[in-house]
Formats: structure tokens, C-alpha cells, sequence
């Protein structure tokens, strides 16, 4: 008997929540409450006091003087201790007093049947003397004197403060004890280390399933394997296979890869936790491994089950790489990672899924096998990708019949699912601040633009001669362009400002291919310094509106010559080092960073000269492209035909037969390293 009351106590630090539908326990009494009541019975006798005034009736000083005057008096006592006069009622009088409590005057000792406040014994006095005075032939009574017992009070008075303070040190001891990832308690202090995960249990509604993620089938096939381990395990065990402790998701922002993991848990029969790295770090020391710890404690209580961790580089970045940077308190949330995920006392049946875009910055513990043994790329969908993302954002929107996918896929390469999305969304926008019943193509045309090169600036105010240059900096680009051989297709040309600097642009669309040559990276850059060429040659003199344009080939330049290994003086050596991005020591000495700043320049000086002596050679062409831009503002590739013939150079049927004349984007520099000309649509911009 003594161990069950031990177990019940509310001071254990031993009791286990109940967890709710479980039969064989009982609702625990929970401590806060008998604090609470203990508290309210202490504050009851010592404000209230019950027993000191229990039946009687009470009275007015007044009262008081009209018994006297009537002679129902028989005596009466101030309690010095309560400012409080007591009045015995004679018992002859008693029945002119009806609302006296009959129980107080039976027998020989009888109690006080009545009483009044008073302010203190001797004005009370004080007021007596005067109402003997006024009235002389009222027989004078002298008070007795009294005081009540007041240990309870007293002893309140010592130890609710006592009690008080005990109270909240259990608790706090209570709360330190469990919760940083103690024993039983509900989550450390003030729950600070409790898990931060949210759970999607068998019950709860997920709308999002397998059939809402396109262009990820490769991917998806991983983890429908994951899923299918889950819900049917003797088809992998019975063959000795072993389900992969964890899957990491690897690929560029917004391609998908927490939206595979909603469908996940849309589709698992399984809990599924799902957090952010960001939710382990506190400012308190300790938290993060203590929320590690609280977080696998809940999965084994539901195994099997599936955590997920997005953007896991906001705990897993790799350790001891740099001394000055380090951090203690995320260095021990990733060594508790690392052993709940594969230590002595971990359990089978939890499965970890997590994402990032930054694999090269996560521990290599955390990547070998027994952690997370498999790594799933999730790249940018390619054109077929594109038109089944398109398809399935479209399904919600009223779309014209006449609308175009494999046009709206060919126009976006380089799109991410969640660009996809976006321009789905503010093509619905635009028809719908248009008034249109449903969505055209040229609505769709209007979003890209938009998200590309930025709003279109209809009331900037640009002086005749600015305009002439702009348009002549971008008959420049287009023109350079055309008799390039391995330039990318021209999709238009416009000198409309957009945005918040781009005061005109050559739209180009980029082929969808993982290799890039030499020559086609030199064509490039002179492509894009075809706008610069063309002001020296036709005004002497240059703007600032190259800023983009000498960025974009300076990053080239670099790439090629410290990265990709195309410079003889260089060689065969690539500088790029992921592991060390940001590090204040160059991986080459001074001597080389000199050769390689020649080496761009070099590049670069070659690619102007190319572009200036191309504008030289077709100046004509250029002056006939500037002009029509000055009145037309905008030309497609139709136009530039018309106007300068077709291009000399057979185009790869790949994108340009399902491309539609549009409105353009701005700039989108491919990223280096490492340089993929996927990347979305490559526009040259003017710039201030």
C-alpha cells in the first residue's frame, strides 16, 4: 500500500502522463490543484474568518445606543483585537428581536447574540461618554475587555510565505527534472525543452497525396518505397532486407522537397512528425538536444512512424571546420541527433526524412550509411517535368481552351515547381484585373514577364537621348547574338522599362542541356557585351547601363578560368572548394590569384573586341534594329527576320518551334559553380 501511495504522489517525478483512451489509468490528481486549495482554505480563515462571527447578527453603533436607551442590554465587551463590540441581549427582550439565532441564548452561558465594528477601543469610548452625557437618565454600562484566540491567524502569517515559496521550488525541481529529457516530465521548464515537432497521426487530414507532386517521379518512386515499407514490412523482411534508417532530400529552393514530404505523410498510414531544423535552436543552453531527445522519445512511443526535418543545415552543419565560427550549442544538438539516430539504444521502426538545399555543408557523419543512407536528388524539372507541373496547377484555374502547355513549359525552362506555381498564380491575377471569364495565354505570357523582368514601368519618364542609347545598347545584344553560332535562340527585344532598374532588354532562351562547351561560354559573353560595344561605336563613349552585363561576364570569366579548368596557363585545376566557401585562405597563393585575375581580363578584353569588331561589321543592322525599337519599343524573333534576314546559323530544333512571341524577363545569371545553362531565361539588361 505504501508503494502505491509513493506512486501517486503528486511530488513524484516518477508519474507518467496519461495517454488519452488508456483504460488502465486513472486521471492523476494533479499537484497545481492542491496548491490551489490548500492556498484558498489559508486565505479563507485568515480574511474571512468563519468562526469568529458564525450567528451572530450584526448591528450599527446606532442600534447599539437605541437598546441601551430601551434598557435590552444586559452587558457588552470590545474585543481589542478585532475592533469588534459583542452585545448579550437580556433574555426578556429577546422577543423583540426576532432575527436573533435562538441557539445562542440557551442555557446558563449564553453566547453574544449581536455585534458592531467599531474604529478602536478608545474612540469607542470617547463616543459612550458623549451619548451618557446627552443622555443622563440611561444607566451607564462599562465595556468588558476581550480578546480573541488568533493562533490560526499567526501561524498563517509565519508559514504561507514558507509554504509558498516550498510550493514553487517543487515544482520548478519537478519541471528541471523531466522535461530537458529527464524522466517523466512534461517538457523542462516552462516547457522550453519539449519538441517543438508537429504530429500527423492516422487521423489527421492531409490533403496533399502523391498525385499532387509532378515532375518528381524518379524521387517519388524512393519514397513510395519508404511508404510501402511501412505499411506492408514482411514483403522487405522476408527476403532479409533492412528499410533505410533515413532519406535526405537534396535539391535547389522550392523544387519540391517539403511538398514530397507532405504527400508522405498525406500517404502514410503511419504518425509523421514534422519539424524545422530552425526549432531546435534556443537561446538557452542545452535546449536543442533536450527537444532531440523529447522528439525520438515520442516516436518510439509511436514507432512506426516518420520524422521529418526540413532545412536540417540548421543543425548539421559540419563540426571543427572553423574554430573561430564555432557553436557549442548546435554541435551538441548534432551529436544527440547522431546518436539517437544511430547509437546503442536506438530502436528500428522510426525512419528519418529530412531536406536541405546545402548538402555540402552537413557533417559527413551524418551522411554515411546507418544515418542516412540514401541520398534523393531533386533537381529542376526538364520540359516534360514542367508540363505535368503545369497541369497540375492548372486545375484549379478556369483556363481558356485555346491554352497552350507544351508552349507554357517551353517558354519556363529553369522554373522550379514553386515558380511554376507563382506564375499559374499571377496569370489568374492578371485576368482577373483585367475582367476576364477565364484565363488566355497571353495572361500567362504577362506573369512570366512580370516574375522574370519585374513590373512593367509605364510612367517612367526616360529623355529622348537616354532612349536612343538604350535602344542601340540592345540592338547591340540582339545583334551580336544572331550571327554568334553557339549564342542562345533570341526570344525578344524591348526596350520598356521593368522593374526596379532595367531600362530594357534581349530576352534569349537558353538550350536545356547539362554540358557547355568553350566556345559556347565565349559566345556568351561577347553576346553579352554586345550592348556596351554598340555605344562606342555608335555614340564614342560608354554608360553605366552595362552593370549587369559586365557582372554576368566577370562571373564567367572566373568560373572558367579558377573552376572549370578553360585556360592553358591555369590547367586542368578547379579552385572550388564547397567545403570552404567563405573561408578567409584562398586554396591558391598569390602568385596564382595574380595569373588568374590576367586570365579574366584576358577573357574579357577578347570578348569586347569580338563584340565591338561584330557591330562594326554590322553597323547597318543595328542602326535598322535601334530604330524600329525607338518606334516600336518592342520585336520578337519574326521581326528581326523581317528585318535583317534569317539567321545564319541552322537552330537545334529543341524549344524555338513551340515558342510564342512574348513580353521578356530580366536578367537571370546562371549561379557559379557550377554553371548549368538551364538556367532560367537569360536576358541582357540594361541597367542605371
Amino acid at each position: 500500500m505504501a508503494k502505491q501511495e509513493k506512486r501517486n504522489s503528486p511530488f513524484s517525478t516518477n508519474n507518467k502522463s496519461n495517454t488519452p483512451g488508456d483504460p488502465k489509468k486513472a486521471p492523476r490528481f494533479g499537484s497545481y490543484w492542491a496548491f490551489i486549495i490548500i492556498l484558498a482554505i489559508m486565505l479563507a480563515f485568515q480574511f474571512l474568518n468563519p468562526l469568529g462571527s458564525a450567528g451572530r447578527q450584526e448591528i450599527t453603533l446606532t442600534d447599539f445606543q437605541q437598546m441601551l436607551e430601551k434598557g435590552d442590554v444586559e452587558k457588552h465587551t470590545v474585543i481589542s483585537n478585532k475592533d469588534v463590540v459583542r452585545v448579550w441581549v437580556k433574555k426578556e427582550a429577546i422577543s423583540r428581536y426576532p432575527n436573533i439565532d435562538k441557539t445562542l441564548v440557551s442555557g446558563d452561558n449564553a453566547m453574544p447574540q449581536l455585534y458592531f465594528k467599531i474604529i478602536d477601543g478608545p474612540t469607542f469610548v470617547k463616543q459612550m461618554d458623549e451619548f451618557y452625557k446627552d443622555h443622563p437618565n440611561v444607566p451607564k454600562q462599562i465595556p468588558g475587555t476581550d480578546a480573541d484566540n488568533d493562533f490560526l491567524g499567526k501561524a498563517i502569517g509565519y508559514l504561507l510565505p514558507f509554504v509558498l515559496l516550498l510550493g514553487v521550488w517543487i515544482l520548478l525541481m519537478r519541471k528541471m527534472s523531466g522535461g530537458a529529457g529527464g524522466a517523466g516530465g512534461p517538457g523542462g521548464i516552462f516547457s522550453i525543452g519539449k519538441s517543438k515537432a508537429t504530429l500527423f497521426d492516422k487521423g489527421t487530414k492531409v490533403n496533399i497525396t502523391f498525385a499532387d507532386v509532378a515532375g518528381l517521379d524518379e524521387a517519388k518512386v524512393e519514397v513510395m518505397e519508404i511508404v510501402d515499407f511501412l505499411r506492408n514490412p514482411k514483403k522487405y523482411t522476408s527476403l532479409g532486407g533492412k528499410i533505410p534508417k533515413g532519406a535526405l532530400l537534396v535539391g535547389p529552393p522550392g523544387t519540391g522537397k517539403t511538398l514530397l514530404a507532405k504527400a508522405m505523410a498525406g500517404e502514410a498510414q503511419v504518425p509523421f512528425f514534422s519539424l524545422s531544423g530552425s526549432d531546435f535552436v534556443e537561446m538557452f543552453v542545452g535546449v536543442g538536444a533536450s527537444r532531440v531527445r523529447d522528439l525520438f522519445k515520442q516516436a518510439r512511443e509511436k514507432a512506426p512512424c516518420v520524422i521529418f526535418i526540413d532545412e536540417i543545415d540548421a543543425i548539421g552543419r559540419a563540426r571543427g571546420k572553423n574554430a573561430m565560427m564555432s557553436n557549442d550549442e548546435r554541435e551538441s544538438t548534432l551529436n544527440q541527433m547522431l546518436v539517437e539516430m544511430d547509437g546503442f539504444g536506438t530502436d528500428s521502426g522510426i525512419i528519418i526524412l529530412a531536406a536541405t538545399n546545402r548538402p555540402d555543408v552537413l557533417d559527413s557523419a551524418l551522411l554515411r550509411p546507418g544515418r542516412f543512407d540514401r541520398q534523393i536528388s531533386i533537381d529542376k524539372p526538364d520540359l516534360a517535368g514542367r508540363e505535368a507541373i503545369f497541369k497540375v496547377h492548372l486545375k484549379e484555374i478556369k483556363t481558356s481552351q485555346n491554352l497552350d502547355i507544351h508552349k507554357l513549359a517551353a517558354q519556363t525552362p529553369g522554373f522550379a515547381g514553386a515558380d511554376i506555381a507563382n506564375v499559374c498564380n499571377e496569370a489568374a491575377l492578371i485576368a482577373a484585373r483585367n475582367g476576364k471569364a477565364e484565363v488566355e495565354m497571353q495572361d500567362f505570357n504577362d506573369a512570366i514577364d512580370r516574375i522574370i523582368g519585374g513590373l512593367e514601368k509605364k510612367n517612367k519618364i526616360i529623355l529622348p537621348d537616354e532612349k536612343r542609347v538604350i535602344a542601340y545598347h540592345e540592338a547591340g545584344h540582339a545583334v551580336t547574338g544572331w550571327f554568334l553560332e553557339h549564342a542562345h535562340p533570341l526570344l525578344k527585344v524591348t526596350i520598356v522599362p521593368r522593374g526596379t532598374a532595367a531600362l530594357g532588354f534581349a530576352q534569349y532562351l537558353p538550350k536545356e542541356k547539362y554540358l557547355t562547351l568553350t566556345e559556347e561560354l565565349e559566345d556568351d559573353m561577347c553576346m553579352t557585351l554586345g550592348g556596351r560595344a554598340s555605344e562606342e561605336v555608335f555614340f564614342g563613349k560608354i554608360s553605366t547601363g552595362a552593370l549587369s552585363d559586365l557582372q554576368q561576364v566577370t562571373r564567367t570569366a572566373y568560373a572558367m578560368v579558377s573552376i572549370y579548368g578553360m585556360n592553358e596557363r591555369i590547367g586542368n585545376i578547379s579552385f572550388y572548394d564547397p567545403q570552404n566557401e567563405g573561408g578567409f585562405q584562398k586554396p591558391y597563393s598569390e602568385e596564382t590569384g595574380k595569373l588568374i585575375d590576367q586570365e579574366v581580363k584576358k577573357l574579357s578584353d577578347n570578348a569586347y573586341a569580338r563584340a565591338k569588331a561584330l557591330i562594326e561589321e554590322k553597323k547597318e543592322e543595328v542602326r535598322i534594329i535601334a530604330e524600329e525599337l525607338l518606334e516600336k519599343e518592342v520585336l520578337f524573333k519574326d521581326d528581326l527576320e523581317r528585318l535583317i534576314g534569317k539567321r545564319p546559323f541552322e537552330e537545334k530544333k529543341a524549344l524555338t518551334d513551340v515558342v510564342l512571341p512574348t513580353t521578356s524577363g530580366d536578367a537571370d545569371v546562371s549561379t557559379l559553380p557550377p554553371y548549368s545553362s538551364n538556367a532560367a531565361n537569360t536576358a541582357s539588361t540594361n541597367q542605371e
